[in-house]
């Protein structure tokens, strides 16, 4: 095996103990937001450094670039979603407490 190869295998299973350690807290966390927090910051770490390993795998293969496409659409979007659920799970609390 060469180097390469080491950094990433390294790499893919760092990033496949984040996302799991994510699922985790998604399933363990008590609130909306809490989870919300366990979905975005380790998952979207986690699924870089696993694009990021299997890129440094098949860096001369021609599918490299929709690794890249797929990283930066989970930049793009994981943000958006987050803030997404994380307002209407507050809005949806103060409704419920009549803090209108």
């Amino acid at each position: 095996m060469s180097i390469w190869e080491w950094v990433s295998a390294v790499l893919i299973l760092t990033g496949c103990a984040l996302a799991f350690t994510a699922s985790i807290g998604i399933v363990r966390f008590p609130d909306t937001l809490t989870r919300m927090h366990a979905a975005t910051k380790p998952q979207v770490v986690g699924l870089m450094l696993v694009l990021v390993g299997t890129g440094i795998d098949i860096r001369h293969d021609v599918n490299v670039w929709m690794l890249v496409l797929t990283a930066l659409f989970t930049i793009i979007t994981a943000p958006v979603v987050a803030h997404l659920i994380g307002r209407t799970a507050y809005r949806e609390q103060r409704h419920r407490d009549g803090l209108f």
